[in-house]
């Protein structure tokens, strides 16, 4: 196991009934922007519940934050920010609202005349300071809410980066199941994949003497598999939805990286494809891990050992149960109804494997993988692969 060194300041209150309690979350005489996505908060009742929350606080509203955030949309916020004086960002939705509102929050601090994007391009430049942040989660997928990273989007330029900085922990996170109840399916089985991988970003590497974090690795992913059915197919099911939301909390608060080597590359060239195709971000994960995995067997077979027999039940040889576990994970998805070539989303995989793959080709892009062997040319054959 590696050195590391562990933090996570957020206080959850989870389940029913707790929006109520951000009231005395949040310090009297606070000026709150309240940020929030398509609407459908106000569908569903939790905008009730949070106006009802924030009785005799001033309130900025600020809605219309897409699925993937901004940079655009971002700063047409960060100047409603500094023209009302805001002094605290509340972010009502999923993990783009809090996306956006950790944006924002340091985008307040940066320097005159500097540009906010360059912390998107070097965390360096990220402001020393931020806006406090509090969070109402309604759409469990991308552990947002319990950690300090944040992905943006800028449309001007066809990039999605991801940045993250100490300084923007939620204060505080509220997780109530019921709010997931009139989700989509699509943003259902989207949380469910978003999930999913994440841990296996996190898990399916080569193995590196951190046994407590593997079986807690494997917990969550066994723990999705169980309830996935009942989360597409009962709509009001609290349980379900409980453990879903605190399952894809626990999969990216930090505890599962503690001490170990992790990948990422499938999200690294999903985000780009987002970028590209403007596909949900959990289809490009679909589409891509099974891809990386079949091109990177060899270095992994040993944890794709582990996770077939731990996590699926699978008996063979090491590569027989390392490449029935590759398929079963993938049959995972599409069960969800997630597309998992590129065919599935009407896409030439050829044409899309040479478009993603020339935008690593620059001598500051990196390599990825935990073994930094996945150059342009292994990314053109992992989405060739994937057609």
């Amino acid at each position: 196991m590696n050195n590391f060194i562990y933090r996570n300041p957020t206080k959850v209150l989870f389940g029913k009934g707790m929006i109520a309690r951000i009231r005395s979350e949040i310090p009297a005489n606070e000026k709150v922007l309240l940020l929030s996505g398509g609407g459908s908060i106000r569908e569903n009742g939790v905008y009730e519940q949070v106006m009802g929350a924030l009785e005799g606080f001033s309130v900025t509203e600020f809605s219309g934050i897409p699925a993937n955030p901004t940079y655009e949309k971002c700063m047409e916020a960060l100047a409603l920010v500094k023209n009302n004086d805001i002094s605290f960002l509340l972010a009502v939705g999923g993990g783009s609202v809090i996306d956006a509102a950790k944006f924002i929050a340091l985008a307040r601090y940066s320097a005159p005349g500097e540009s906010p994007w360059e912390m998107m391009r070097n965390n360096a430049k990220a402001p020393s300071q931020a806006l406090p942040i509090g969070a109402v989660l309604t759409l469990p997928a991308t552990g947002s809410e319990w950690n300090s990273g944040f992905v943006i989007s800028r449309l001007e330029t066809n990039e999605k980066l991801t940045c993250g900085h100490f300084t923007v922990f939620p204060q505080f996170s509220v997780l109530d199941p019921e709010t997931t109840f009139s989700l989509p399916k699509q943003q259902l089985r989207n949380g469910l994949v978003d999930c999913f991988v994440h841990v296996l970003e996190q898990y399916m590497t080569i193995p590196n003497h951190a046994p407590l974090q593997d079986r807690q690795a494997e917990a969550v992913l066994s723990t999705v598999i169980e309830i996935a059915e009942d989360v597409m197919t009962l709509q009001n099911d609290y349980n379900s939805r409980a453990s879903m939301m605190w399952c894809a909390s626990q999969a990216l608060n930090g505890l599962l990286n503690r001490g170990v080597i992790m990948d990422w590359a499938t999200h690294d060239i999903g985000h780009r494809l987002t970028a590209t195709y403007h596909l949900d971000h959990a289809a490009t994960l679909a589409i891509i891990l099974p891809g990386v995995w079949e091109n990177q067997i060899v270095a992994k077979e040993a944890k794709l050992v582990q996770y077939g027999k731990r996590v699926w039940s699978l008996n063979g040889s090491n590569e027989e149960i390392a490449y029935a576990a590759i398929h079963a994970t993938e049959e995972f998805f599409r069960k969800l109804g997630m597309g998992t070539h590129f065919s599935d989303y009407g896409i030439d995989g050829e044409v899309a494997a040479a478009k993603i793959a020339a935008t690593y080709n620059g001598a500051d892009q990196p390599i990825l993988g935990e073994n930094r062997n996945i150059n342009s040319t292994v990314i053109y054959s992992i989405l060739k692969s994937r057609t």
